[in-house]
């Protein structure tokens, strides 16, 4: 019996470092969330002019993402409400009434005059409500990991932020339209297609809000 409390003080000193790591949250914005840009073609050998074809960029053109690697700030700018309510109800009513007149040569003669009556009533009322009212507001600055066929951008990122103890991630993806990216290299994120955002944290303080799994599993299994 001695020989086990030293297992079992290792196996609860391994446990509690396994407790105190701090994983990263799972993500459901695509992936990867940054990407490095294209190499650029080899440079011919200086002819001594300005005008290098390697490096030309129209004169007039805005510096706007379009480019594999290029990055492009999105507003986050995000508010859903929605509402929903429901009512049903149902009412039955059923009544039975019969009864045996006299007879005779008939087996059952004997029961002549019994009377059977029944009545059943049944109702049934049901209402449900539902309110939800979300916010997001803020900036990210993400990268353009894909640029499909038709122009369009995939853009990805990700921002951090180690407050102490505990990590906060913000992420966003989707699909930009470049035409509705603004000379100063933004869109808002409500023009953005296909938009996944999230804002996660980790650490203890997150932990804390989290229901242990004994106690999920007792609220899962309890008849009430």
């Amino acid at each position: 019996m001695n020989g086990l409390k030293p297992a079992l003080l290792t196996v609860l000193a391994l446990l509690s470092g396994c407790a105190s790591l701090q994983s990263t949250p799972p993500t459901a914005v695509h992936q990867p969330m940054s990407v490095r840009p294209q190499p650029r073609p080899e440079m011919a050998p200086a002819n001594g002019g300005i005008y290098q074809p390697a490096f030309v960029r129209p004169l007039f053109e805005d510096r706007r993402a379009r480019l594999l690697g290029d990055t492009l700030v999105i507003n986050l700018v995000e508010r859903n409400t929605a509402t929903k309510a429901s009512d049903a109800s149902a009412s039955r009513e059923s009544t039975l009434d019969a009864g045996i007149t006299a007879a005779t040569k008939v087996p059952l003669a004997g029961l002549a005059g019994l009377n059977i009556s029944g009545n059943n009533t049944s109702d049934f009322s049901g209402q449900g409500a539902a309110a939800a009212n979300n916010a997001f507001n803020g900036t990210i600055t993400v990268t353009v990991i894909e640029v499909y066929p038709n122009g369009n951008l995939l853009v990805s990122g990700e921002k951090q932020i180690a407050i102490n103890q505990g990590n906060e991630f913000i992420r966003f993806s989707g699909v930009v339209n470049p035409s509705q990216i603004t000379t100063s290299n933004t869109v808002q994120s409500t023009q953005v297609a296909d938009a996944r955002m999230e804002y996660k944290a980790s650490g203890y303080i997150n932990e804390t809000q989290v229901m242990g799994w004994l106690q999920r599993f007792f609220l899962a299994v309890l008849p009430f």
